[in-house]
């Protein structure tokens, strides 16, 4: 069944012990008072020290069953969250990945292993996202060996078939209002601002009845093959977002040169 209004999939990247609680915390009390089922990204084995932000918490794994309880998706979002990989992979957005560009052994080693901490934990999990967007050929062939056949990437305004997997397409980093199609809003909690937090929160007293759970959206937006016109909406996204961060770097430039100019005026 397709939805003539848009519908909305709310996703949070980066769960591991050592999240930033607060600021955690208040974006998970949102979404449970919107009635909010989001997709939890979690790190089985996180080393990356720009996640090590809090103390671990003990109750992590305890809380994440909790909130698998009440309805949340909670995903493999990698292994150890560290970007020492090089390869642009299936979804070029950044050159440094954790998985896409390494060998095939390697990543069968990384995903058993995420896989086998979740499932030990009560949380085994059918959904794959990777960090950076970063996971190649060999990600796929590695999760397909292990029975996960969906991830949350890609662009387009419905789910497709690819490669053997569906995608759940991811297109937005913050809320924006759209006219139709399904569309995945992903949100890093541990570095989110207050303003973004508010700007959630507004959003979702507005659209709650447009969000939906992973089960409703895969059943509502039933996956296409993908085809010519997904390969178009995807380079036509890709190329907004590398104008964006050009533009971005000459703002960057710009305001180096200013404040070089007002730093020499000044002696």
């Amino acid at each position: 069944m397709q939805h003539r209004s848009a519908r909305y999939v709310l996703r949070l990247d980066d769960l591991c012990p050592t999240s930033r609680w607060q600021r955690w915390n208040r974006i998970l009390e949102i979404a449970e008072a919107h009635g909010i089922r989001p997709i939890l990204a979690v790190v089985p084995q996180n080393e990356d020290p720009e996640l090590a932000l809090d103390s671990p918490d003990a109750g992590f794994w305890s809380r994440m069953r909790a909130l698998k309880a009440q309805g949340a998706e909670i995903a493999l979002h990698g292994y150890r969250h560290l970007s020492r990989s090089r390869g642009g992979g299936l979804v070029p957005l950044h050159r440094a990945t954790e998985f896409a560009g390494a060998a095939l052994e390697q990543q069968r080693g990384w995903i058993h292993a995420g896989l086998a901490i979740l499932a030990e934990q009560g949380l085994p999990p059918r959904l794959w996202i990777a960090p950076c967007h970063g996971f190649d050929a060999y990600t796929l062939e590695a999760l397909g060996e292990q029975g996960i056949g969906l991830l949350s990437d890609g662009f387009g305004s419905a789910p497709y078939t690819r490669l053997g997997f569906t995608w759940l397409p991811q297109q937005l980093w913050e809320p924006v209002e759209k006219q139709a199609g399904l569309w995945t809003i992903c949100l890093h909690p541990n570095t989110a601002t207050d303003a973004q937090i508010e700007r959630l929160e507004r959003f979702l007293s507005v659209h709650r009845g447009e969000f939906l759970s992973v089960d409703e959206a895969l059943s509502q937006f039933p996956a296409a093959p993908y085809g010519v016109g997904h390969w178009l909406q995807e380079q036509a996204a890709l190329g907004r977002i590398r104008q964006s961060r050009f533009r971005k770097r000459l703002r960057r430039g710009w305001l180096r040169i200013v404040d070089g100019r007002a730093s020499s005026e000044t002696h």
